[in-house]
C-alpha cells in the first residue's frame, strides 16, 4: 500500500467528486458528501471533510478514505 499524500480539503473533495461523490451541504468548516450506491433500495455512503487547516492529517485522511470506501492508490489516481 503507497503512502497517503499530504493533500489539502479541497484536493480530497476534487478528487472524490471525480469518484462520484456530490457535496450535499456544508455546515460551518465541515462539508458533507454523498455517493448514491443503489437508486432502487436508496443506499447511500457519505463522508465528512473538515475545512480547518492548509492540509488535512493523515489520520484524518484515511478516516474520510474509510468512509467513503475507498482505497488509497483509487484516491491517488483521482488526485
Amino acid at each position: 500500500m503507497p503512502k497517503l499524500p499530504r493533500v489539502t480539503a479541497t484536493e480530497t473533495i476534487k478528487a472524490l467528486k471525480k469518484l462520484g461523490f456530490v457535496k450535499v451541504r456544508q455546515k460551518g468548516s465541515h462539508v458533507i458528501l454523498k455517493k448514491q450506491l443503489n437508486k432502487e433500495e436508496n443506499i447511500q455512503i457519505g463522508c465528512v471533510i473538515p475545512l480547518h487547516r492548509k492540509t488535512l492529517a493523515v489520520g484524518t485522511l484515511r478516516s474520510i478514505l474509510n468512509q467513503a470506501g475507498i482505497s488509497v492508490e483509487e484516491f491517488i489516481d483521482n488526485l
